[in-house]
Formats: C-alpha cells, structure tokens, sequence
C-alpha cells in the first residue's frame, strides 16, 4: 500500500512537471532583428542638447530638461558645451546633437563671419536672460580703469568671448583679451595675475556662489550706455544672487538673450521628427519648470516671445499658433505675465510686484483679455 501511494505520487509530480514543461514560455530568441528593433525604438525619442561648460546656467537649464521631460517617448541627453559659437558648429555638423543652448548675438556674429548660412538655423524659444558677470580685483572702481589691463574673456569662440568683445568695443575700452576657462581665471584674478575676468551667464551662478569681498574680488558696474542698449538689455546684480559679493544697493549691468537653437530640419524628415516631439512635450509641460527645484532663470522664459534677427523653427511656431487660437491655457497665460511683469519690473530698475500684486493684476488681464472682439 505504502508503495502504491509512493508510486501515485510520483506520476503526480510527475505529470505536474510535464504540464509545467509544456505550459513555461520558451525564451525569446535573441536575434539580430530584435537588436535593431531595440535600438530603433531606444533612439526614436533621443533628442540630444547641447549646453555649457559644468559651472553655467545652460547645463542645469539642459538637466532640468532632462528631468522633466524624460519618459517613454521622449529621452534628453544633455551634452557639456564649449561655448555658443561652437555649440552651433556641433548643431549643423555634429551627430546627435539636435538642439542648442547659445547666446542670441551668437547668430549674426556667426552671419557675418559666413560661417553659416541665413535660415540653416533657427529657434525654439527666448530662454531668459544671462547677465554680463564683470569680477575684477578690489583695485578696480571703475570698468575705465581695465584701459591697457589684461581681462579674461573665457575660451576663445566662447559665448562670452563673443559679448565681451562686442561690450568693450561699444565702450571704446581697449583691454587686453587673455583666453583661459573660468576656474583658472579665477585663481590667476586671486594671484593678480589679471585685472579682470568676465563671464556671461544666468545670475546666479556656481561660480561665483562661494566668494566673499575678503577673496579680493569685487564686481565692477557696467554702465547702461545708449549704444550700448541697441544690442543688450538693462540688468542688475543683487544681493539675493551674490551675498558674499554684492551690496543693499547692487551692481548694474547688462544682458543677453538665451536661446534654445535648432537645426532647420526639413518638415518631411526624421530629424525634424524628433524635435517636433520634443516641442510638443516641451511647451504643453512648460507650466512643471516654474516649480521647485528647478532653476529660478525658468520663471523668465516667455514661450511667445519673438528673437530679433532669428525666425522660429516651423513646429514651434505651429504649437503657438493653436494655443493662441484656443486661447491657451490660464496656466500658460500666468506663467507668461508673471515674465513679462518682472521683465519690466528689471528694465524700469524698481522692485517687481509682490506676488498678489501680480495675483490682482493677472485677474484684471483676464478679465479684459475676455471682452476684447475675437480676430
């Protein structure tokens, strides 16, 4: 009896077995063909950026992206830049970069150097604006006084070559250019091995987060001069962006447009694809960069607003025109008049509204935004 049941339970476990055998999925092959469907789908949604060097504003901008905007369709891979003229050379030329962060002067200077041709460039959208960081030694009052010294302007091709070029020309200032990236100017502005270093970049910036006025180093006033503002806009340093540096009163200065470039892809290909995907996820989750901890320079950003000399890339200008056609969202529509009231706030050099100043006004806009005649 005993090995009767013994024998029974084992043609059970047995025929469990065999059930289990004939039941379990058999291992997916892996082919050739199941490699290049991996890969075409894992490269669908790369879109690769090009931004900055590791201490400015464009890679935590490009980081920001990533974060927010990564998911099953989309992919950012953020790329270390060397500077904005460069950053366009990698957009026409390079593999796998699909957009770039660069500085709105770098395009004509690039025009008129003939390095790139009129409309093979153009633009998602005005990031914010990048102030012009003039750090010199505390022997320095005046930016006059740098006549004659030697004054870094960061690595040559740089974005911030490019302007601080531009800025002392306007100024009829002849300094002494050094070429040198911005840690090592930095310990040679210590040793007084310079005058001065310059650096353009949205406020505020790693760089200079941990100096203090016992550094030796002080920032030096850029005056807002009229020629000088038919290319650049008015701008301030502050005691919230620089404690260790800055005064109750602040620094004047000036800035220049951040823009997100792209390559003008024709409508039909796949590169054009891509960023169209991009700027769809983009602007419809524009409302998620305004929130913590992404960079305060996103509470700039005004999705409409034109760049002067560029012509916006045709899906981009395409999603702008349906949501104006909408009406666009009022989350949108907060988030651009809160950057268009503190921009004028900072061109008028006053204070900008509290926020239920701002509150107050944004419902009055609403108001009379619904009783204007439909075009």
């Amino acid at each position: 009896m005993r090995y009767v049941s013994g024998l029974l339970a084992m043609i059970c476990l047995g025929l469990g077995a065999s059930a289990h055998a004939q039941t379990a999925p058999a291992p997916a092959p892996y082919s050739p063909q199941a490699i290049e469907a991996a890969k075409e789908r894992a490269n669908r949604g790369a879109v690769g950026i090009v931004s900055g060097g590791v201490d400015g504003t464009y890679v935590r901008i490009a980081a920001d992206l990533a974060s927010v905007l990564d998911g099953p369709e989309l992919r950012i891979l953020p790329t270390l830049g060397k500077g904005s003229l460069q950053n366009l050379n990698d957009l026409v030329y390079l593999r796998g970069v699909d957009i770039a962060i660069v500085q709105s002067d770098a395009l004509a200077y690039a025009k008129r150097e003939k390095t790139l041709s009129d409309r093979s460039i153009a633009y998602i959208a005005k990031l914010y604006n990048e102030e012009f960081h003039l750090l010199a030694s505390t022997k320095i009052k005046d930016i006059g006084e740098l006549a004659g010294k030697p004054v870094n302007f960061d690595s040559k091709g740089s974005g911030t070559a490019l302007t601080a070029s531009l800025l002392f020309n306007l100024l009829k200032i002849p300094v002494e250019p050094v070429y040198n990236d911005q840690q090592l100017a930095l310990e040679k502005l210590k040793k007084g091995e310079i005058a001065a270093l310059v650096y353009v970049a949205g406020k505020p910036t790693r760089l200079f987060a941990n100096l203090k006025a016992e550094d030796g180093v002080r920032f030096v006033a850029v005056p807002q001069a009229g020629d000088l503002m038919e290319t650049y806009l008015p701008s301030r340093l502050t005691k919230e962006d620089y404690p260790g540096l800055v005064g109750d009163a602040g620094v004047e200065t000036v800035a220049v447009g951040a823009v997100m470039a792209v390559y003008n892809w024709p409508a039909e290909t796949e590169r054009h694809r891509r960023v169209k995907r991009f700027v769809d996820a983009f602007f419809a989750d524009f409302g998620k960069f305004l929130e913590a901890p992404r960079h305060p320079k996103w509470k700039e950003v005004n999705l409409a607003a034109q760049v002067p000399g560029w012509q916006r890339f045709s899906a981009a200008e395409q999603w702008l025109k349906a949501a104006a056609s909408r009406g666009g969202s009022e989350e949108q529509l907060r988030a651009n008049f809160r950057s268009f009231v503190d921009q004028q706030a900072r061109g008028a050099g006053g204070p900008a509204p509290t926020q239920q100043q701002q509150d107050a006004l944004f419902e009055q806009f609403l108001k009379w935004n619904a009783q204007r005649p439909k075009q």
